[in-house]
Order: C-alpha cells, then sequence, then structure tokens
C-alpha cells in the first residue's frame, strides 16, 4: 500500500463517520460534508490503486 491509498481510505472513514454522526443528529450540512469527504478519500484510494498497479507493470 502506498500513502495515497491509505490516506484515501483514512479519509473515507472519516467522512463516514461524519455523515452518520450528520444523520443521527439531524444535522444535513454535516451529512453532506461527510458525504462529500468520503468520495474525495475514495478517488484518493483509487488514485492510489491506479499509481500502485502503474508501478508493478512497469517493473
Amino acid at each position: 500500500m502506498n500513502k495515497n491509498q491509505v490516506k484515501g481510505h483514512a479519509k473515507e472513514a472519516k467522512g463516514k463517520v461524519k455523515e452518520v454522526a450528520g444523520k443521527v443528529a439531524g444535522n444535513k450540512s454535516m451529512e453532506y460534508k461527510g458525504k462529500a469527504e468520503s468520495h474525495a478519500g475514495k478517488a484518493e484510494a483509487k488514485y492510489g490503486d491506479l499509481k500502485n498497479d502503474t508501478k508493478k507493470a512497469t517493473k
């Protein structure tokens, strides 16, 4: 795993927590920010996956 994968998965988990907390509290703003953070984390993790696959393919 590279740092982008780790940071992406951590950001995704943090976003999910915010999203659920927003739902429970009835705070739509927090819920939407959590969703956005979760999607950003997924994108960063996918970038890390792609980076890792590219590195393996060039060896």
